[in-house]
């Protein structure tokens, strides 16, 4: 007799896909309150037990108790941040890969795992332009993308300079560039020459007058772009910066964590035509990719070299690295600063092959339309104003004559009321409020009940 901890249940089993279905069949999400709902604390300090607590008790405490405290980020009225917005199909392979025990670590491992999430990468870097052998793995989210990238980034700016000192390499960067590229940064032991962007965008321009200003230019040795800045959808100048990188061997990443799925929206393939330039670029599938947490691809255009500095070595390892052809030694573990790691990618490559690239256009394209028509909403209005166009799927305004204090108390007051999540940020210094579009499904009338709440 095995032991119990791994005996089906086939009432419990019964229990959680009841609950699965009644939340896969919620029209809308409901949005729930976060850290609003009082979660009793006495309750849940008694659960842990010597003996263990039937299945149904504690997920009908969980639902109850705790599922109501957090704020359901796949709501389509999750108007902050950058929100979640999983397909119907993603989230029940999802539910495959963690009932199958699928790990996605290596080749010898995981062929069939590899083999899907190495066809929906090959997509991804086709539409970014990026050349034939490109390709990479799916990481937990942009700040790890970051990091892999600046470390390869770093060490092939070290090889390409052998006459700066290890600690005098920098990057590149603008003061827009999203928080996990300077922690990146930090961790992998480089400075940064931060260009000013005036106008929050990060051109050519820019880089040319920054490095005609520093003392020390040649000690740059990588550019780091944004293609999509997360608080207000910037694009950066990718075709002029990544023409200087290359006429200038320096590394070019690009990080489109958030903004770089647009690159499939027909309205925005121009805008993004310089990602083809890039010798590093991450895009969160979990974001605008209708894929669940936690789930980025980082694609290289040269693998080859990011397995050179990133592969992890040891005597218990080296059977994952003998294989005669190249092409049958694709190890995602390889090319991030990770080893073992689920296949997260799978719920995305299920996803578009389910539902076709066509509807992940269509449904992305829909998300730079509501921010357009916010922005009509808003110089509509008599009582808001835009802060700057809209970008992307996001939009910038203001209440004028609004405290920071006002906002926050509107931010929750909304959620209370359970109309819609939305939090401010901070532009210039200015307190301001922001929404962030990705759900197809958002209503234009919730748009118009938030504008609405601005009035008083």
């Amino acid at each position: 007799m095995g032991h119990p901890m791994f005996a089906y249940d086939e009432k419990a089993t019964e229990a959680i896909f009841a609950y699965c279905r009644e939340r896969l069949a919620m029209d809308p999400v409901p949005l729930d309150y976060g850290g609003l709902f009082e979660i009793p604390v006495d309750e849940v300090a008694g659960l842990i037990t010597q003996d263990g607590r039937p299945v149904e008790e504690v997920l009908d405490f969980f639902e109850r108790a705790l599922a109501p405290a957090v704020v359901s980020i796949d709501a389509p009225t999750f108007l902050a941040f950058i929100p979640n917005s999983p397909t119907k199909n993603s989230l029940l392979f999802d539910m495959v890969v963690a009932c199958s025990g699928l790990n996605g670590t290596s080749w010898l491992e995981a062929a069939g795992v590899v083999t899907a999430e190495n066809q929906a990468l090959d997509f991804l870097a086709q539409r970014a332009g990026l050349p034939e052998g490109s390709g990479g793995a799916f990481v937990s989210g942009g700040s790890m993308g970051n990091l892999a990238s600046l470390t390869v980034a770093r060490d092939v700016g070290r090889a390409r300079h052998p006459e700066l000192a290890p600690h005098d390499v920098r990057i590149a960067i603008s003061a827009d560039a999203h928080a996990s590229v300077g922690k990146a940064l930090h961790v992998i032991g480089v400075e940064a020459l931060e260009v000013p962007t005036p106008d929050h965008r990060f051109t050519v321009e820019a880089l040319r007058a920054a490095l005609a200003a520093d003392p020390n230019p040649s000690s740059v040795v990588a550019i780091v772009a944004t293609a999509g800045t997360t608080n207000a959808g910037i694009v950066d100048d990718l075709e002029g910066l990544g023409q200087y990188a290359r006429a200038n061997d320096l590394w070019f990443h690009v990080d489109g964590a958030y903004g770089g799925a647009a690159m499939l929206a027909p309205s925005h393939r121009e805008v993004f035509a310089g990602l083809r330039h890039a010798d590093s670029f991450v895009v969160d599938p979990h974001k605008w990719l209708f894929a669940p947490l936690d789930c980025a691809a980082l694609l290289y255009r040269n693998p080859t070299i990011a397995r050179t500095v990133l592969a992890q070595q040891a005597g218990y390892l080296d059977i994952l690295h003998v294989a005669d052809d190249e092409d049958y030694e694709w190890n995602p573990s390889d090319f991030a600063i990770h080893l073992s790691r689920r296949a997260r990618g799978l719920p995305f490559w299920f996803s578009l092959v389910t539902y076709g690239v066509g509807a992940y256009e269509s449904a992305i394209e829909r998300g730079i339309e509501l921010a357009t028509l916010t922005e009509r909403l808003v110089r509509e209005s008599d009582h808001l104003e835009m802060v700057r166009p809209a970008s992307l799927s996001i939009a910038l305004f203001r209440r004028p004559g609004w405290s920071e204090e006002r906002y926050n108390a509107w931010s929750l007051q909304l959620l209370r009321d359970q109309v819609a999540f939305v939090t401010p940020t901070k532009w210039e210094g200015e307190t301001i409020a922001r929404f962030a579009f990705l759900h197809p499904d958002t209503d234009e009338t919730v748009i118009r009940a938030v504008l609405e709440s601005m009035r008083d």
